[in-house]
């Protein structure tokens, strides 16, 4: 009997030894395939794949990528997700809400990944963060009072501030969480705020006539694909009417947005791409938890300010992460 074990442990030994080799002796060779979808091509993506390259998948080698962007047209998601979903993926990356729920429709099996989600859990694409359930898991930009921090700083960079112009996405239903969280904060700094609502590229001229007709004393962007991809354009007409601009987007501050305070968006994109591969590897999205952002950046746009003739207060400086001179 003692022999019989002995033997038999050994066995699992070996066993477990083995396996991992084997493991990588099956993907060796493989080449993975997986699909994006989004509003439009935004070049934070290229923090994902270059991530990925990092860990082994190189587009071109051991990679197929099918990309799909639908410009702004929100009504072809289903279409698009459907396709992919009959694609033969391993994976599928989705960058926007109404793309997500167009593909959690499409498909229950093929794994999905997240990046930089903004409500998943209210617009029910995963039953927690904590533990996604399903084929869905990623990342998401979701912290605790962050538009409530977004409408301080603002306040405490330009004082006399009380009218803010708010350009959201009403089309997008995780943004309407976002749009709760900024009235909440507006109600409790004494600002009043205008909603500028888009549901498409078409609606752009109109709320940038809008502003022109009823000028407001600053602006705030919630950021969803649909209006960063119209981001440069809301930031050149801010500063032209000498309208100051806050955003959740550090890297349109080299448009020339006066301030920004949020989440690392590169952080996030990395860490969804260490998702990718450790489906890739096997792992279910059930079972990885939505991550949530651990670092945020507040930077302040000084050569605005100066076009904007304003003058920021050393106090606020000193909090900033990036002074862009």
């Amino acid at each position: 009997m003692t022999r019989i074990r002995a033997a038999l442990g050994a066995a699992l030994a070996l066993v477990l030894l083995v396996q991992p080799f084997a493991t990588e002796a099956q993907h060796a060779g493989k080449v993975w395939r997986i699909g994006l979808i989004s509003v439009a091509y935004l070049r934070i993506e290229d923090v994902f794949f270059q991530h990925l390259k990092g860990l082994g998948y190189v587009e071109g080698h051991n990679l197929v990528v099918e990309r799909r962007y639908s410009e702004g047209r929100a009504e072809r998601f289903p279409e698009f997700a459907a396709e992919l979903a009959r694609a033969n993926l391993d994976l599928l990356i989705v960058t926007t809400t109404p793309a997500a729920l167009a593909v959690k429709t499409a498909t229950k099996t093929i794994p999905v990944v997240l990046t930089n989600s903004i409500d998943p859990v209210g617009v029910g694409l995963v039953a927690s963060l904590a533990r996604p359930g399903g084929n869905i898991t990623g990342t998401s930009q979701q912290a605790p009072d962050i538009f409530a921090k977004r409408l301080q700083l603002l306040v405490q960079a330009i004082p006399h501030v009380s009218t803010v112009a708010v350009v959201w996405n009403a089309a997008n239903p995780a943004n309407a969480r976002s749009w709760r969280q900024v009235q909440d904060a507006a109600r409790v700094l004494g600002i009043k705020l205008q909603s500028r609502e888009v549901r498409g590229p078409s609606d752009f001229e109109r709320v940038l006539a809008e502003m022109t007709r009823e000028r407001p004393d600053a602006l705030l962007l919630i950021g969803d694909r649909l209006t960063l991809q119209h981001g440069a354009e809301i930031v050149d007409f801010a500063t032209q009417k000498r309208i100051p601009s806050m955003l959740d987007r550090a890297y349109l501050e080299t448009a020339g947005a006066l301030l920004s305070y949020g989440a690392e968006e590169e952080e996030l994109w990395r860490r969804a791409a260490d998702l990718a591969d450790k489906i890739l590897k096997g792992a279910k999205p059930a079972d990885l938890p939505i991550e949530q952002p651990t670092k945020f950046k507040f930077v302040i746009n000084l050569k605005t300010a100066k076009t904007l003739g304003l003058t920021i207060p050393q106090s606020v400086l000193l909090r900033a992460d990036e002074v862009i001179q």
